[in-house]
């Protein structure tokens, strides 16, 4: 859980006093670590789960506040979206039924969730990106009051300095520009922990860098952000660029960024990390220093090492080295960020025990990874995995390139399994859980697999929005079953559906795939392309997008009509368009859209933002959903 106590009104002086204090926990620390005070025979693990809030339709909710206030759970917390919550379980020892034990807890805090959320018409799915997210859900009014998160995305946004220009490619390829974070509102994770002993800390570190890429495959489920087919595990490459403090000047040295996978192995000591992200990386948040660690630790106390631990709170490696005291003893434990939330509480457990097998019988079987695989491999294969899931091929630690289910199959499901064995993890547990990798990795059906095999396999007439929303209804059915993923079957658009809800606003149903013509073309090329492409409405845009004006079907008509088309001289666009336009933003009402082209005579609204057209809604798009609603209202009588 990050620390929500910050400050927001500081000075120079202040921000000097707390990067003292945060180089002063590191010194501490790495006495801690030389003194031998840390625990070197416990092994914990807990983990964090965050998910969405949705309502009837699918969507998006923002009722974070309410749902905290009702359900009274110490567990609970918020994160930096409306629509997004966080759950923090019990931290466990590592043995016996602590795998099921976790799991009952996961189930019972997202259904104390779940009841919250429905006293206010809405309920819970999780999910790495929610499906049915829109860019009109990124703004400030559903960031959650918190001093962190504004501080965040205030001084975030100033260090990056120009537009935040997102470009992610995969099946589609989406580029958006903002200026601030809010596409972090997409994200949500099932974020592990594990506790080692601190002697051995620097070699199952780099063990789990090393796992990151297999165990990424396998889970990976989130491949469509804003309605875009991207990365099967989109999150990675969202949320670098989210938090992306880098300036042009930074980014054109190649600075590593704060969301990262690190450049290299740990050698000696975990604080080889340590100090380089207080030398890197620029502090975001500060508090008052309420003690210095040096002091703290020279009487015989253990420091809290809040300063340190803040600022490390704002450096997202995908494994991140965290400390914590436990009954009166400081340890060390290693956090994975990367596994996604969902598609299910048993597919997150199974990805858990996954993971934690690797992590304890690797280790032991190979001793140090450097041996055996290079930095770079390791680094390649997690970002493979976050691109193409089972379809992607990664190397093993033998050097050779294999097909990442043939991989899990053969080499890492028997050791995982050895691992939990070796912990002492009850061996009913293990083997329901890593059956569930097996059975999903034989049938290579990742949550991403669902989603994108769903999608492509629904009625293509039917509109982008109705085909996500009708994902996400799948999954929360599937969720709330209890069915892993790989007994699911795959979403379908159902027969009668609260129609509604699927076209509340303009951007649910416009059309963004357009084609434009420039106010300088010859009207034939706008003829030609109504012909060919079947629209009576053309926008014309200058070449930064900026709309200009119309051609409609009707123009066409008239410039025939007067005989200009005959006249033999070319006839441009710029003289024939209309520019006296009435345009919508992607946010307007369905109801208000409708309403403006009854009243209006016309039979398109040009939808824009900051005067550049991102879609177009016509006449013809409300005429498909009335149509939809008399055919259900059909079938209904019949």
């Amino acid at each position: 859980m990050g620390e929500h106590n910050v400050s927001t009104d500081y000075d120079e002086q202040q921000l000097r006093t707390f990067t003292l204090a945060v180089l002063n926990d590191l010194q501490a620390l790495e006495a801690m670590l030389a003194n031998g005070d840390f625990e070197s025979d416990v092994h914990r693990i807990g983990a964090e789960q965050e998910l969405f809030l949705v309502d009837s339709a699918m969507r998006p909710a923002p009722l974070v506040t309410e749902v905290l206030e009702t359900a009274k759970d110490g567990r609970l917390t918020t994160e930096i979206g409306k629509f997004n919550l966080e759950a923090n379980l019990t931290p466990r020892g590592f043995r016996g039924s602590c795998l099921r034990l976790m799991e009952d807890e996961l189930n019972e805090v997202i259904d104390t969730v779940r009841d919250a959320a429905a006293q206010y018409g809405g309920s819970v799915v999780l999910a790495g990106i929610l499906p049915t997210i829109q860019q009109s859900d990124l703004r400030h009014e559903n960031m959650t009051p918190n001093p962190r998160y504004e501080e965040i995305d205030r001084v975030v946004t100033r260090l990056h300095g120009d537009d935040r220009i997102i470009q992610i490619k995969g099946l589609d390829e989406l580029q958006i520009t903002l200026q601030d974070t809010f596409t972090e509102f997409c994200n949500t994770s099932f974020q592990v922990h594990l506790q080692v002993g601190v002697n051995d800390f620097v070699k199952y570190y780099n063990w789990a860098q090393a796992i990151s890429g297999p165990v990424l495959a396998v889970a990976v489920n989130s491949p469509i952000l804003l309605g875009h087919r991207l990365w099967h595990e989109t999150r990675v490459a969202l949320f670098q660029h989210a938090t992306d403090t880098r300036s042009l000047t930074h980014r054109e040295r190649n600075q590593m960024p704060r969301v990262n996978f690190g450049e290299r192995w740990v050698d000696e000591s975990i604080i080889e990390i340590l100090r380089e992200d207080a030398i890197r990386f620029r502090i975001l948040l500060t508090q008052a220093v309420e003690e210095n660690s040096l002091e703290v630790l020279a009487k015989g106390g253990i420091p809290q090492l809040a300063a340190w631990r803040l600022h490390n709170g704002t450096i997202w490696r995908w494994n991140r080295p965290c400390y914590g005291v436990v009954n009166g003893r400081p340890g060390l434990r290693i956090e994975s960020r990367y596994l996604p939330s969902g598609p299910s509480v048993i597919d997150e457990m199974a990805n858990t025990a996954f993971f934690l097998g690797l992590m304890t019988e690797l280790p032991v079987e190979f001793g140090d990874i450097r041996k055996y695989m290079s930095f770079d491999e390791a680094k390649s294969n997690f970002f493979n995995a976050a691109r193409y899931g089972l379809d992607g091929q990664i190397r093993g630690l033998d050097g050779k390139s294999r097909r990442v289910a043939r991989l899990v199959l053969e080499e890492l499901l028997p050791r995982a399994q050895s691992g939990l064995d070796r912990a002492g993890v009850d061996e009913a547990d293990s083997k329901r859980l890593l059956e569930v990798i097996k059975k999903r990795v034989e049938a290579e059906r990742t949550g991403a697999k669902w989603m994108l095999t769903s999608y492509s396999a629904m009625d293509p007439r039917a509109k982008p929005n109705v085909r996500l929303r009708s994902i996400t209804a799948a999954m929360k059915e599937n969720q709330e079953s209890g069915k892993p993923l790989h007994e699911w079957e795959l979403a379908s658009i159902p027969k009668h559906s609260d129609w509604i809800d699927n076209y509340k606003t303009v951007e649910q149903f416009m059309a963004v795939d357009l084609f434009t013509v420039r106010p300088e073309d010859v009207i034939d090329l706008a003829a030609s392309l109504m012909h060919w492409r079947h629209v009576r409405h053309v926008p014309v845009e200058d070449d930064a997008g900026k709309l200009i004006g119309i051609v409609s079907h009707r123009d066409l008509v008239e410039l025939i009509a007067t005989g200009r088309a005959l006249s033999g001289t070319p006839v441009i666009v710029r003289d024939v368009m209309k520019t006296q336009l009435i345009t919508v933003h992607a946010d307007t009402p369905t109801l208000e859209a409708l309403a403006l082209l009854r009243e209006n005579n016309i039979g398109c609204l040009p939808v824009t933002k900051d005067d550049r057209l991102v879609g177009i809604v016509t006449a013809y798009d409300f005429l498909t959903v009335s149509t939809k609603l008399l055919e259900e209202r059909l079938e209904e009588l019949l």
